[in-house]
Order: C-alpha cells, then sequence, then structure tokens
C-alpha cells in the first residue's frame, strides 16, 4: 500500500528532526535542508548554515521529542519538546515546515515549558506529565 504525501511528508519531518537534534549528523541532515534553506525562526540565524550551527553550540544533552504531527499536502506542523540545551526550561515549540521535493522550509512557535506551579490549567503544556527542573 503506498503513502499519502502528508503521510510521506509527515516521515519526512521526523527523519530529519531526529537526524539533525538528536543524532547530529550533520552529513546526513543536509539532505533536508539545502543550502538555500530558507528559515522563518526568531531564534535561529539565516539559512541551513545558521540552523546548523545552533545546533553545533548546543549541549550533546540536546534532546528532541516529537508529540502531535499534523500534514496537509506540502506543510507539516509538529509540536514537540526540546530539552536538555542548557536553559532553565525546555522548550515546547510547535514546528511548521513546508517540504518541496523532499527539502525543507521552516518557522516556530517556541515557548518555555511551565511547571505544575506554573500552568493556570493544571495540564502538562507536552505529553502527560510536567517536567521536574532542578
Amino acid at each position: 500500500m503506498s503513502q499519502t504525501i502528508q503521510e510521506r511528508n509527515k516521515a519526512l519531518v521526523l527523519e530529519a528532526f531526529d537526524t539533525l537534534f538528536n543524532k547530529r549528523d550533520y552529513e546526513a541532515a543536509q539532505r533536508y535542508w539545502s543550502p538555500s534553506y530558507i528559515q522563518h525562526s526568531a531564534h535561529i540565524a539565516p539559512g541551513r548554515d545558521g540552523l546548523f550551527d545552533l545546533i553545533k553550540s548546543m549541549p550533546p544533552t540536546l534532546k528532541y521529542e516529537p508529540g502531535v504531527i499534523v500534514a496537509d499536502g506540502d506543510l507539516v506542523i509538529v509540536h514537540g519538546r526540546f530539552s536538555g540545551f542548557g536553559a532553565p526550561a525546555n522548550w515546547i515549540a510547535a514546528d511548521i515546515l513546508r517540504s518541496e521535493d523532499g527539502v525543507l522550509e521552516h518557522g516556530d512557535v517556541i515557548q518555555d515549558e511551565a511547571t505544575q506551579e506554573q500552568s493556570k490549567s493544571g495540564r502538562p503544556m507536552f505529553g502527560n506529565s510536567f517536567p521536574v527542573y532542578r
């Protein structure tokens, strides 16, 4: 059974994120982000080099965990958590990506992950439990 374009694009995004953020395989990650990669994030310098340089500057404990992922045509949105990068709070991100011929364009919405004490709703922002910060 063949995959839909949405299924292929979701798999592409998950593999690209794992390759870059968790495996830190910059050579393999080049196939997902072209040299003319367009970046729309306020947290990342322009282009593929800006993205790769940001990840290279992070401690080796950086971890990305995907959560909900949805796709519509060439657009994919993945709700995930970045942790282990040395900030006082994890980042919860909604990454918005467009795939063109297997290459990604990216924008995001990022906010600090709330603790149980900070959450007015009483619910975690990611997954089923609150983060424990020490």
